[in-house]
């Protein structure tokens, strides 16, 4: 009988942020399908120990997503 005490654990792949491996400065509201990852079904912002981005991408990430919700490129919500 395995319990769940028993198995064992296996260390998690630290989260590499996308933007600071393809090197890309800064983030724009006018690319959708980037941000679209970062958002969900509900259109809620995915946090960053969720997606992996570093502080500096994550804030400007979230920038982008808002400014794009305002000129309409974005839903605010998906009901």
């Amino acid at each position: 009988m395995e319990n769940s005490f028993n198995r064992k654990r296996r260390k998690r792949r630290p989260k590499v942020c996308n933007f600071c491996v393809d090197k890309i400065g800064h983030v724009d509201y006018k690319e959708i399908e980037k941000l679209k990852k970062y958002i969900t079904e509900r259109g809620k912002i995915v946090p960053r120990r969720v997606t992996g981005a570093c502080a500096k991408h994550q804030r400007q990430i979230t920038r982008a997503i808002k400014r794009a919700r305002l000129i309409a490129l974005l839903p605010f919500s998906q009901d």
